[in-house]
């Protein structure tokens, strides 16, 4: 069972950055992909990005070039790195990983972003 607790969310101002951080309780090498959604109210949770075993990134059309995913595996965690930020990002974010037998959620952390 793994466990995934997501940090580094709060409120910034239009044009500012925050980095999430996403630490699992257990390894995420055997993990098939990680990767982070977000979700406002009233609307399907949307995946942002992704980063699988094999390194390969994809990110939704809107956050490219603006936020980065990427991992260490060292410290079993997976960082979401979010610059130019802009009011339409505010929403919950959620940290997720993929195994072959099971697929694993954080609790969210909220991410608002003032104009």
């Amino acid at each position: 069972q793994v466990q995934l607790v997501e940090s580094g969310g709060g409120l910034v101002q239009a044009g500012g950055s925050l980095r999430l951080s996403c630490a699992a309780s257990g390894s995420i090498f055997s993990m098939n992909a990680m990767g982070w959604y977000r979700q406002v109210p009233g609307k399907q949770r949307e995946l942002v990005a992704a980063i699988t075993s094999g390194g390969s990134i994809s990110y939704v059309d809107d956050v490219k070039g603006r936020f980065t995913i990427f991992r260490d595996n060292a410290k079993n965690t997976v960082y979401l790195q979010m610059n130019s930020l802009k009011p339409e990002d505010t929403a919950v974010y959620y940290c997720y990983a993929e195994s072959s037998t099971a697929d694993y959620w954080g609790q969210g952390t909220q991410v608002t972003v003032s104009s």
